[in-house]
């Protein structure tokens, strides 16, 4: 055999075994990085928050995954429509911007299939500002309604980037790069946005856009309002939208928002402005779906965090001078007109807050004392057993008030509704049609402004008013108060940025006209009582 027939390169078995070796080490790693990948790209990740408040104004609820975008894009807008949004960004919408965050209140951040996205939660809707006459310093009411948000142009803003040829990769990369937006995309994850995120965002928001088509066939609705209904019903039923499925009626029913303050006392009341549902849980697991959630996204942990926080969350004071004497002149005629439908004022809060401070110093020296001694009392008295109509629905024809809101929810929307979170402990069961409006707390109300359920009333003085005397146009969007007559100022010099018209559908200020035979000094001093509450 001539030396050509032998494989002097043939491994020895102990150099066969090394390579068999690598070559199970090189598998092992490889399956080790795939998973690990699998893992990464599956799993969410949250930006949590210590603070309550700093949790309600930046904390997921789990709507990234559903409607958000990647965080880098939502902060390329106001770059990319910086000739509509102008030097004011997102907060052209009334959006508040923190000093220290990338996003305004109301947007939370979540890592998604490996991107970080962001949308929206609970504080864009309900987080107040105000200033006070002669002063520029902006205060905050955590829970307060949002009265200086416009969702409707932020709906139709969002519409239009949908199907704004403009929107594309490379006009989003440019900006994502920009000396104005924080961070720059690396040549790999350039890549990433090319071929695979760009495609993905553009095709979600043309859907949205196309899913919110009816937004334009609704009449503007102005900042600190919001159509609760009609977008849900679309984004989680696909209901039909056009012309000859839904009246125009029912289609400009928006409302303003509540404030979220002391939900623990409203348990068991019907809650919404038509109280369709009595349950604090649900009403706050749907309100969760109009923010973006889905029944498969939603972070229940975070809204039952919220929960528990305004749960006990106090209305806040009145930030002006009370005239005292006035305000009890008006107690017992407020308790006249007024109580049996909304409660009022807890006449016994000072000595009830006193013996509960003993009792609970009593309590760390062990000392044992009745359970209700330890319950912390409040400053509103929200007794159902005293006050026979609160929380109570006040047909239509008895409050008299714009059907708009009422319409916006029917039936089949009710009936819909009750397989949402199906297969959970969430699932809805008590959502309802009702039959007009229903009768809630006045506590915090100064900060509630303007009044009525679609927020056709400035002040609280109007209010007292019969529906011929209340203004028929007006300014809203305004943050300084009018200490006296208790709202935002809505006059010419007022700051306001959105003519509010009572003849535009679903707009009326008519109904709720209690008390308005009284004189005006009586009127005015329920007004300053109601500052008290």
């Amino acid at each position: 055999m001539s030396n050509d027939e032998f494989d002097y390169d043939r491994p020895t078995p102990i150099e066969a075994y090394e390579n068999t070796r690598r070559w199970w080490w090189r598998l092992v790693w490889f399956l080790l990085i795939a998973l690990l990948l699998i893992w990464f790209f599956s799993k969410e990740w949250v930006i949590a928050y210590d603070d309550e408040v700093e949790h309600f104004k930046y904390g997921s609820i789990g709507s990234e995954g559903n409607q958000g975008l990647p965080t880098p894009i939502l902060q390329a807008l106001p770059v990319i429509y910086k000739d509509e949004l102008g030097d004011q960004g997102f907060a052209k919408f009334g959006l508040i911007q923190e000093e220290g965050h990338d996003l305004p209140i109301g947007f939370s951040k979540r890592i998604v299939g490996g991107i970080e996205r962001a949308w929206l939660n609970c504080s864009v809707c309900h987080y107040g500002t105000y200033t006070l006459p002669g002063e520029t310093t902006v205060h905050t009411l955590p829970g307060g309604a949002s009265n200086d948000l416009d969702l409707f142009a932020f709906i139709e803003f969002f519409t239009r980037v949908g199907k704004d040829p403009g929107f594309n990769t490379n006009t989003v990369i440019a900006a994502i790069n920009s000396d104005e937006v924080p961070g720059n995309l690396n040549f790999l994850e350039r890549q990433l946005y090319r071929f695979a995120v760009m495609p993905l965002v553009k095709k979600e928001m043309l859907a949205l856009s196309n899913q919110l088509e009816f937004v334009a066939r609704q009449e503007p609705y102005g900042p600190g309002r919001v159509d609760t209904f009609n977008s849900y019903k679309v984004l989680q039923f696909g209901f039909p939208m056009g012309p000859h499925d839904i009246s125009d009626v029912a289609l400009n029913g928006s409302s303003d928002y509540p404030s979220i303050w002391m939900q623990r006392p409203r348990a068991g009341m019907n809650l919404h402005w038509d109280g369709n549902n009595a349950s604090v849980t649900e009403r706050n697991f749907s309100a969760a779906l109009g923010a973006g959630v889905s029944p498969v996204t939603v972070d229940a942990e975070s809204l039952f965090r919220i929960r528990d926080w305004i749960d006990t969350l106090e209305a806040p004071k009145f930030p002006g001078e009370i005239n005292m004497a006035l305000a009890e002149t008006g107690a017992p005629l407020f308790e006249t007109h007024c109580a049996a439908c909304h409660g009022m004022g807890n006449a016994d809060y000072d000595e009830q807050l006193a013996a509960y401070e003993v009792a609970m110093a009593a309590k760390e020296t062990g000392e044992d004392h009745a359970a209700e001694a330890l319950i912390k009392p409040t400053r509103y008295d929200y007794d159902t057993g005293k006050y026979p109509y609160l929380g109570q629905v006040v047909g239509l024809e008895e409050i008299g008030t714009d059907v708009g809101r009422w319409a916006s929810y029917d039936q089949d929307f009710a009936a819909a509704q009750m397989g949402l979170y199906a297969g959970t402990p969430y699932r809805f069961r008590h959502f309802k049609k009702t039959d007009g409006y229903a009768n809630h707390p006045l506590d915090g109300i100064w900060a509630r402004s303007p009044y009525l359920h679609n927020g056709s009333v400035p002040t609280l003085r109007d209010l007292m008013n019969t529906a011929a005397e209340r203004p028929k146009t007006w300014l809203r969007g305004a943050r300084e108060l009018d200490l006296v007559k208790v709202g935002y100022r809505s006059d010419a010099r007022s700051g306001g940025t959105f003519t509010y018209d009572t003849n535009v559908l679903g707009n009326g200020n008519a109904g709720h006209e209690y008390g308005t035979s009284l004189s005006d000094a009586e009127k005015d001093a329920i007004v300053e009582y109601m500052k008290t509450l």
